[in-house]
């Protein structure tokens, strides 16, 4: 901690009221920066300056200048739709994040002008002099001038679970962190547990602990999630290929034939077929729908890229406490009388020989406490010593002796039924217990023995002891009482239900699963035991320190527990992986989580226990803190991971037909096939409502058995593109016979026009039933229930029968009537043409598997 106070300068009387209004003046309120929510503007401007959607934007404003109003208004009028729907997502997303802030500790006790009185605690002041008491949140970095018995939690800035003794000592003006016993430093938004003090506030804001690590947020380079890349630099390929090609068109057609109107048409037909505007729609569609699907189980996506980055994460860096933990002690293990008992949540009864180590366990602690150990002994109390004699809620405490720093036990004398007798109980570390029972030789190497069995599961040990006193008046120490040794109590933090099934899922999901924390070594893992997590080998914080960028991307390939970490070395840590080559998650809930929950391609915050700084820097909340919600984020990631695949095959394959119907003419001289209104119908009715089919599409059985995207493998593959250039060829092919069949009947080119535009209907409806079928189970695809399917084959029925029907619309698409026969030719020829492309991709999941991927 720098820029310790003098506590000479005021003493008890604190600060005059005006001193304090001038520094609140030069320094600021008491409050953390809030510049981080993004506010409608900055959601609106985010969302128009994406490079995907100002081509989508352009390409509208193209078509306009071009005279092809119902193209370019449809464009444009799905831009716009586009900017609502991500608008209104993240709107709703930082509402609802704006409802889970609470303020660190809304008011203060302080001195000013001699007396107490009680503040906002945005008001306080670098020199003022608080006052501390048990259950309250610490306002505001400073330096202890007093203390009784104080213990604080700091979880939150340190991630130990296990509250810390703390000293008076405010002459000290060395550099101090949070953590570690005896220290006279209190840290803002700490919870103190026990005790009480008065301290000279040091920091306040965002100078304070919890400031400077939000503040070093700004600095952290969020990774981006590897779609978002991969999608820009496929759009503007696509895009530039398109635009060139439609120029080249022009320019060729122009000069073989001299027709340059006809040229231009043929150019912009090109283009209109070529330009990909279905990439962001879809991927947005698929997005925000997917966030909205996260919604309902208790996933906030703050990032909606996030979450297809999620089904590609191949690491998941986890801290411990509240997050595999509950962030609550337990009592987990009883020794008493040469006998042991395991104990869980779920244990309502106990053995006899265990009631009274539970019973004065209790004794020795408060009657309301904050105290997390104290609160462990009250519920077992509760749950295993109901309806006995060993809980006394009618005792009347009669006198107690702290906890001090040459005596690490504390005793409680307790005013019981019998006249001027008390009863005494004692809790503390072993030794200090050992020390008051007087035991002997034997009896402490047993005592060591039941302590080592205990700490090498990762528990928390306290000992027990009884005692009587008949005396009048009070002894000035503990070791004046009589006592007798008891036994021990092991406490941990016990896991989340469900985080062993989690981890196991992931784990068979291909993802493995890293625990970073600042626990000691031994309890991080026997968590990781617990929770199913690799322990083969631990990395301390100690241990990293010494240890270069380079050395480190090294001893993280095989590591996957890691304690004594500080929150910078968590930083690292996530670099490390991602360096690597990892897509690394990084879930937590605490401030020192918040640069690594940056840093992350996907940050994973608690919703509930976390702190606005990690949720704030996520970009996934867990709403009900639950782990294993996790799982079913990742599942939803992988399946739009898997449909976003279909979807791009899809859009690939179908645009094969409609380049090479618009082209093909052109080379060999025939007449034009398709002009600007056919390829609206086809692009503009079908495409994007079969896109949504496939984002309506349920995931695969086996979604989670399966590896996850190597990194840094695109997600248009080569065998992605083959395969859809191929199915493309097939419908191509299929449409120029049919078109070729049709010229040469009666009708001549405008009933082949009518016959393969009939067939490129079929034939798209086709490519969605066949890249439904990607993953080779063409069954299973089609028993796969799709309501959006029925709509979007209902809708391309309806508004293809009256283009063939009605004379008006016929002659707008240059089609002559069609008989029943010439009907039924061309929807043959679709559906040969989705028969042999599932023949095709069933060929080649067997033959050519890794062309598949």
């Amino acid at each position: 901690m720098s820029g310790i106070v003098s506590q000479t300068t005021h003493g008890d009387e604190g600060l005059s009221q005006a001193e304090a209004t001038a520094r609140l003046q030069r320094d600021g309120p008491n409050e953390l920066p809030q510049d981080q929510r993004r506010h409608l503007p900055h959601i609106v401007w985010d969302a128009v300056r994406e490079p995907m959607l100002q081509l989508l934007l352009a390409a509208g404003f193209i078509y306009l200048l071009l005279g092809n109003l119902a193209e370019a208004l449809i464009l444009l009028g799905f831009a716009v739709l586009n900017v609502l729907m991500v608008v209104v997502q993240e709107a709703r997303t930082e509402s609802a994040l704006a409802a889970l802030r609470e303020l660190v500790s809304p008011q203060a006790l302080v001195w000013r002008d001699g007396s107490k009185i009680r503040i906002v605690a945005r008001e306080l002041v670098a020199g003022d002099v608080i006052c501390l008491a048990e259950g309250e949140r610490v306002p505001a970095d400073a330096v202890l001038l007093e203390a009784t018995s104080l213990q604080a939690d700091e979880a939150l800035l340190t991630g130990e679970s296990v509250p810390v003794r703390k000293l008076a000592g405010a002459g000290q003006t060395v550099e101090a962190v949070p953590g570690g016993e005896d220290s006279p430093f209190v840290w803002a938004g700490s919870l103190i547990t026990s005790g009480s003090g008065t301290a000279l506030v040091t920091a306040t804001g965002p100078h304070t602990a919890i400031g400077r690590i939000g503040h070093s947020l700004g600095s952290v380079e969020a990774a981006p999630p590897p779609l978002q890349v991969q999608m820009r630099h496929l759009v503007w390929l696509f895009a530039a290929a398109g635009i060139g090609a439609s120029v080249l068109l022009t320019i060729v057609y122009g000069l073989l034939h001299g027709q340059w109107l006809q040229a231009v048409l043929a150019g912009i037909t090109l283009a209109m077929a070529t330009l990909p505007e279905e990439f962001p729609l879809v991927l947005t569609i698929f997005l925000v729908l997917g966030a909205w699907r996260m919604s309902r189980q208790h996933v906030l996506a703050r990032r909606a890229a996030a979450i297809e980055a999620l089904g590609t994460a191949t690491l998941l860096c986890t801290d411990k406490t509240g997050t595999l933990t509950q962030n609550r002690m337990s009592v987990a293990r009883l020794a008493a009388g040469g006998e042991s008992l395991t104990v869980t949540e779920t244990t309502n009864t106990l053995p006899e020989a265990f009631h009274e180590l539970v019973e004065f366990s209790i004794l020795a602690s408060r009657s309301d406490p904050f105290d997390p150990m104290e609160q462990a002994f009250h519920r077992l109390g509760r749950q295993g010593l109901s309806n006995t004699e060993h809980l006394h809620t009618d005792w009347v405490l009669a006198h107690d002796y702290p906890l001090q720093p040459d005596m690490l036990a504390m005793s409680q004398a307790w005013h019981g039924s019998t006249s001027g007798v008390h009863v005494i109980a004692a809790k503390g570390a072993p030794e200090a217990i050992a020390d008051l029972c007087h035991m002997d030789a034997a009896a402490l190497e047993a005592l060591r023995r039941g302590v080592a069995e205990m700490g090498a599961k990762g528990l928390r040990v306290l000992a027990v002891a009884k005692g009587v006193h008949t005396k009048p008046g009070w002894p000035q120490n503990q070791h004046d009482f009589d006592f007798t040794f008891l036994g021990l109590t092991g406490l941990a933090d016990p896991l989340r239900p469900g985080v062993p099934e989690a981890v196991a899922a992931c784990r068979g999901a291909g993802i493995g699963v890293a625990m970073i924390t600042g626990d000691h070594p031994v309890t991080a893992l026997a968590i990781a035991r617990q929770a199913g997590i690799d322990t083969g080998r631990v990395l301390t914080g100690a241990e990293m320190a010494a240890l270069d960028d380079t050395a480190l991307r090294t001893a993280v390939k095989n590591t996957r527990v890691f304690a004594r970490v500080l929150p910078e070395q968590k930083l690292r840590l996530v670099q490390a992986f991602a360096a690597n080559g990892e897509v690394v998650a990084m879930t937590g809930d605490g401030v020192n989580d918040a640069p690594s929950l940056k840093a992350a391609h996907i940050g994973v915050a608690m919703g509930g226990r976390g702190t606005d700084v990690a949720r704030e820097a996520a970009s996934l909340v867990l709403l009900d803190d639950d782990f294993t919600s996790l799982v079913a984020a990742i599942r939803l990631g992988r399946r739009i991971d898997a449909n976003l695949r279909k979807a791009f095959s899809y859009i690939l394959a179908v645009h094969v037909p409609i380049v090479g119907m618009s082209l093909i003419p052109v080379l060999f001289g025939w007449p034009l096939l398709l002009g600007p209104v056919h390829v609206v119908f086809l692009e503009m009715i079908i495409d994007p409502a079969s896109s949504i089919v496939f984002e309506a599409e349920a995931a695969d059985a086996d979604i989670m058995a399966r590896p996850p995207r190597p990194p840094g493998a695109p997600l248009f593959s080569l065998g992605l593109l083959a395969g859809g250039l191929i199915q493309g060829i097939v419908v191509l092919a299929a449409a120029l016979l049919v078109f070729l069949l049709g010229t040469h009947g009666t009708g001549g080119e405008s009933t082949g026009r009518a016959m393969a535009f009939t067939t490129l209907v079929v034939g798209n409806l086709g490519l969605v039933l066949s890249n439904k079928m990607l993953d080779g189970k063409a069954l299973a695809a089609l028993r796969r229930p799709n309501r959006a399917l029925v709509i979007v084959i209902a809708v391309a029925i309806v508004a293809l029968a009256p283009i063939l029907a009605v004379p008006e619309l016929r002659h707008l698409f240059s089609f002559s009537p069609l008989q029943v026969g010439e009907v039924f030719v061309a929807v043959l020829a679709g559906l040969v043409s989705l028969a042999v492309n599932v023949v095709i991709i069933g060929v080649r999941h067997k033959v050519m598997p890794v062309l598949m991927r």
